[in-house]
């Protein structure tokens, strides 16, 4: 029988909690560089604006890939660190290695290979630290867990995105370049995430270290030998047995995050066109709005980062499939008000409603899910629903680049509208999740 089974989780402070989580700000940081700087990285290096998804597809490959992996072996590691802490650190390690590189790319398949190994570091560390969280907290106390962590999503990325602000703010020329027409504050704002991304994963697992295995535990874990072979096995069965409630929340994942890449892909070139009428990535007016959207992006994920912690006694009273529903329309009305604004103040409004919707986005699911998944395959499951975010990524990378000037005329306000629409889809995809989420006993 597992820890979990038994019952006998300690119950943690708020302060053990947020400690346990802050491995996010920096896993987060990384994942808020890319949304808001690789656009324009590849746009300063000559890429094409129609096939830029092509150029995202690093993110969903490795994560379809990676992360089922990585969840089925940490779910049958039993080393002297313990069962998610080795995959912590090697992705932290490789994650800070490759800020540290990127914005020195000097062509673009140096950025996009980067890119590659990025976003399997941050994979490796991903599904292991939410399976880490589940391991650690009871039942009552992970609702707070996961909010934490999207709390701390909120407050990572609102840092990320106005990092290039900040520094214009403290004196850096906002229009320095390199040879490469990379900006200097995308340089040394990379060079913060690479810090933060190892300094805070060590934070947490030092101070909140993971439960030890009991001798049972260990004796199930290592009766079955540890391998890849064993892994893809494990993640086949599980698919199979795959708990009813994550079936069903599969098409309003496939919605909301098609329309989310939309929106990180997409926004910094709708606002060139929509404030600066441009799409030239070498004007000062593309640059510019490359500082506005780290601007908004920064304004609606620190709001999500108090949202998040809002959401914990909302989702509490009306349940997490209703809350999420909500914030998903919130979210789709948001991003169908944004191609229409040409003032730049106006375009902080309709981010209120990104916020609630990424809030929800980082927190509810997993709340929705974890209580419907056995406890001793945590890992593996979590990787497995990891499937429901990289799959309609990937669909998107594949797709949009066929309709982009066909249907949507190259326009990138375009693509916000049809993200917006899909966001709507999601929400009444989200209300078809009628069944109970049972509890299984622990």
């Amino acid at each position: 029988m597992t820890a979990a089974a038994t019952g006998t989780k300690p119950r943690l402070s708020l302060g053990r909690i947020i400690q346990m989580n802050i491995g996010f700000l920096g896993l987060q940081f990384s994942f808020g560089l890319q949304q808001s700087n690789m656009g324009p990285i590849y746009s300063y290096l000559g890429a094409d604006e129609a096939t830029l998804p092509l150029l995202w597809l690093a993110g969903p490959m490795t994560g379809l890939i990676v992360q089922p992996l990585v969840g089925a072996l940490s779910d049958r590691t039993a080393s002297r660190w313990g069962r998610r802490t080795p995959y912590f650190l090697i992705g932290a390690i490789l994650c800070s290695l490759c800020l540290f590189a990127m914005p020195y790319s000097r062509a673009l398949w140096v950025a996009a290979s980067l890119l590659w190994v990025l976003d399997a570091a941050n994979n490796i560390t991903m599904e292991p630290y939410r399976a880490y969280v589940g391991d650690r907290l009871s039942e009552a106390q992970r609702p707070l867990g996961f909010l934490t962590q999207s709390a701390f999503t909120g407050l990572a990325q609102t840092l990320s995105y106005l990092a290039p602000s900040i520094l214009v703010f403290w004196g850096m020329d906002a229009n320095a370049v390199d040879g490469n027409n990379i900006p200097h504050i995308t340089r040394v704002a990379f060079v913060i995430g690479a810090v933060l991304s190892l300094s805070t994963i060590l934070w947490s697992i030092l101070r909140v270290p993971e439960l030890p295995l009991t001798p049972a535990e260990r004796a199930e874990m290592t009766a079955v030998p540890l391998s890849f072979a064993g892994a893809l096995r494990d993640v086949r069965d599980a698919i199979v047995e795959m708990p009813v409630p994550m079936r069903q929340l599969a098409l309003a994942m496939l919605f909301q995050w098609y329309a989310m890449f939309c929106y990180w892909q997409y926004i910094t070139f709708a606002v060139a066109r929509s404030l600066n009428g441009t799409s030239d990535a070498a004007t000062a007016g593309f640059r510019d709005a490359a500082l506005t959207t780290g601007q908004l992006g920064g304004f609606y994920n620190f709001i999500a980062f108090v949202a998040a912690f809002a959401l914990v006694p909302v989702t509490k009273r009306f349940g997490a499939r209703n809350v999420h529903a909500l914030c998903l329309v919130a979210s789709g009305a948001a991003m169908l008000a944004i191609p229409g604004m040409t003032d730049k103040a106006w375009l902080f409004a309709p981010m209120l409603g990104i916020e609630v919707g990424w809030a929800s986005m980082m927190g509810n699911p997993y709340v929705m899910l974890t209580d419907a998944i056995p406890p001793a395959r945590t890992g593996i499951y979590m990787g497995i629903f990891n499937m429901f975010i990289v799959v309609p990524m990937l669909i998107q990378s594949v797709t949009v680049p066929l309709f982009y000037r066909a249907w949507l005329g190259g326009d990138a306000r375009n693509i916000l509208y049809l993200a917006g629409a899909f966001m709507l889809v999601a929400a009444a995809a989200t209300l078809l999740v009628r069944r109970p989420l049972p509890s299984v006993a622990r």
